[in-house]
């Protein structure tokens, strides 16, 4: 695996943990949002394996149709996406990010990315 495509990977794989992190902290806004980068970032080690290009967007719903995403994990992505902006920003979320978010909100999340990141390793192998 090229150097590049490895390291998405692992950040991908770093930024999963540190969502666990922040959800044993109940951080739970950070969790949904570090969730969302580690999705967003194991399918940008995908893309420059199957496209080979710059990677064009931060949008999963995109990456995830350029990729033949299956439905299920199109849907996996659909639910992650939004939380590149209403995790953190209050403007977006039309109130305090971590004053909305819970626990199992958080949690659905990590699994959501758990999932994408298996299937991703999977492609990647």
């Amino acid at each position: 695996m090229r150097e590049e495509v490895s390291n998405w990977f692992k950040q991908a794989k770093k930024d999963l943990s540190a969502a666990r992190n922040s959800l044993n902290s109940g951080d739970y806004e950070w969790a949904s949002f570090q969730a969302n980068q580690s999705a967003e970032k194991a399918l940008k080690a995908l893309y420059l394996i199957e496209k080979k290009g710059i990677v064009p967007s931060h949008n999963l719903v995109s990456l995830g149709k350029m990729l033949s995403v299956p439905e299920n994990l199109m849907n996996l992505l659909k639910d992650l996406n939004p939380e590149y902006t209403l995790a953190r920003y209050p403007d977006a979320a039309n109130a305090v990010p971590f004053e909305i978010y819970t626990e199992e909100k958080a949690k659905s999340r990590i699994i959501n990315a758990e999932e994408v990141l298996r299937w991703v390793e999977k492609r990647l192998s």
